[in-house]
């Protein structure tokens, strides 16, 4: 993540809507390991194109994953999490069969999740605090 600021322009609006998102798997199962997390970032990546989102940064733990995305306005955030929690949830069971043994009724992931602002806090250390998370090898 560079430190510039950088806006979308569309053809009648211009946009800088940024979003920290955190998804936990369910029980706080330590499903994830670097293969997995690999995984499932080249997934979210391929939704966000879907969406017109950009994953401006990503990485996890064991249990929950880290996201930093640039959004435009017609992006509802419930849908595009709905989507990502979803085509995730699908292609890592069908993937890795491993992690089956983890997951309760083949939920990957919390029905929860959080997503926060990001206008109030400087990207840069929201991108730091993502980076900076312990990922597994």
């Amino acid at each position: 993540m560079n430190g510039e600021f950088s806006v979308r322009k569309g053809r009648h609006c211009v946009s800088a809507l940024h979003a920290h998102l955190v998804f936990v798997t369910k029980y706080r199962a330590k499903v994830f390991n670097g293969a997995i997390l690999e995984r499932l970032e080249a997934i979210l990546r391929e939704v966000c194109v879907d969406f017109e989102v950009e994953l401006t940064e990503f990485n996890g733990e064991e249990d929950h994953i880290h996201l930093l995305i640039e959004y435009p306005p017609k992006v509802q955030i419930s849908k595009l999490i709905n989507s990502l929690k979803g085509v995730s949830s699908r292609l890592l069971r069908k993937e890795y069969s491993a992690i089956h043994q983890y997951l309760w009724k083949g939920a990957l992931w919390s029905p929860s999740y959080f997503a926060g602002s990001c206008k109030g806090a400087s990207l840069e250390i929201i991108a730091n605090y993502i980076e900076r998370q312990n990922r597994p090898s």
